[in-house]
């Protein structure tokens, strides 16, 4: 099952469950990485931590495609240390990068474990010489949160990258792109699946200013969701 539903972004796919989701998303990557290294010689994507984004990591482990023309950067990442298993960037390396032939020095993992200060500061750097992103990657959370970007919470406009005290998840301390950096790329695509977020589509589609809803794209958003998050 596969329908198109009018929503605040452009296009909404609906899917059975969070495996077609994810297959959906490895696809999408992969013509996008197809079509980026065609066009310039170079694909960069920034990654998203969670459930759905891990399984669509897993299925791009054996994909054909010129690894060593793809640039890995994070949207966010906990202030823990480098190794711990709570961190996005770690995740990523056992699901998917750890497996395929990208050079080191073009994955990108945010210095988080230097304080969300420094490692914002750190990581802006970088950020302003990448964008912009061919692909952003986002996930949302049950309370309507993106990357690190929480309801509720004030940041600076004129930041790439933020540091997020205060995170109503643990741990508190956080790096986070800022919605100006997310939103500088040529397609987003975000995921959503499973009952939990259910709630969190409601409040998204009756225009709620939530900080999903405040992240573009210069040229296509899509959101794949499954029918426990739609609610179908």
């Amino acid at each position: 099952m596969k329908e198109e539903i009018s929503i605040l972004s452009p296009y909404l796919h609906l899917f059975n469950d969070a495996s077609g989701v994810a297959h959906e998303a490895a696809r999408r990557i992969l013509t996008a990485a197809d079509r980026a290294i065609t066009a310039k010689g170079s694909f960069s994507i920034v990654l998203a931590g969670g459930s759905t984004p891990e399984s669509t990591y897993r299925l791009l482990v054996d994909a054909d495609t010129d690894w060593a023309k793809w640039r890995i950067y994070f949207g966010d990442e906990r202030c823990l240390p480098v190794e711990d298993a709570e961190r996005n960037s770690v995740m990523a390396a056992s699901a998917w990068l750890d497996h395929v032939m990208i050079p080191d020095e073009n994955i990108h993992p945010i210095p988080a474990e230097q304080g969300a200060a420094a490692g914002a500061s750190a990581y802006s750097l970088l950020v302003a010489d990448a964008v912009p992103f061919d692909m952003v990657l986002l996930g949302m959370g049950e309370d309507g949160h993106t990357a690190s970007l929480f309801p509720g919470q004030i940041h600076s406009e004129s930041e790439l990258v933020h540091a997020v005290h205060d995170a109503p998840k643990p741990p508190p301390d956080r790096v986070s792109l800022s919605r100006t950096a997310l939103s500088d790329c040529s397609e987003l695509l975000i995921l959503v699946t499973g009952a939990g977020k259910k709630e969190a589509v409601i409040r998204w589609k009756q225009g709620e200013d939530l900080p999903i809803a405040n992240i573009g794209a210069h040229d296509t958003v899509d959101i794949l969701l499954d029918k426990d998050a739609a609610g179908a």
